[in-house]
């Protein structure tokens, strides 16, 4: 077990939604990669905004079903666990500060051990993913107060054009 490797979804996410649609505008925030690093905590070196975008349309690809995980492995090629000992046992670490390879350890984790699913926005404009914890496992928005208003009031304006 790799202890707390690969737990760090909101990494994950924040990679994911990093080229979010505004006001039906695309946007990148990984034009500025050293700004949107330092917002996350991290270290510009070792992510170079070109493999971080390669690593987030890999992720996409991967959770909208069109591409296999096996598409991700390039992301870990040269990533390595190193363990230390700890108090409480032992504790594994990478080596390495790649973002990618960070993103990549969080979907597997959360794809094969986390109570909760990972999905795209079910609104057609939108481009962010969500990470459904429901008990039902329904949530379909990455906003309940945006996407799902949106699409609910859009269909209610179909029904009642339709009446």
């Amino acid at each position: 077990m790799l202890g707390d490797l690969g737990r760090d979804e909101a990494l994950l996410l924040a990679l994911l939604n990093s080229a979010p649609v505004i006001d039906g505008t695309p946007r990148d925030e990984l034009d500025s990669a050293e700004t949107w690093l330092a917002a996350q905590g991290r270290s510009p070196s070792d992510n170079p905004a070109a493999v971080l975008r390669e690593a987030r349309d890999a992720l996409k690809a991967v959770i909208r079903g069109e591409a296999g995980a096996s598409s991700l492995a390039r992301f870990l090629a040269d990533v390595r666990a190193v363990p230390a000992m700890t108090d409480n046992g032992l504790k594994w670490t990478l080596d390495s500060d790649s973002v990618a390879a960070q993103a990549v350890l969080a979907w597997d984790w959360l794809n094969s051990t986390s109570h909760g699913q990972l999905r795209p926005c079910a609104n057609s404009e939108c481009e962010l993913f969500l990470i459904d914890r429901s008990k039902a496992n329904n949530a379909r928005w990455c906003s309940m107060a945006v996407c799902g208003n949106r699409m609910k009031a859009r269909r209610h304006y179909q029904r009642s054009r339709q009446a």
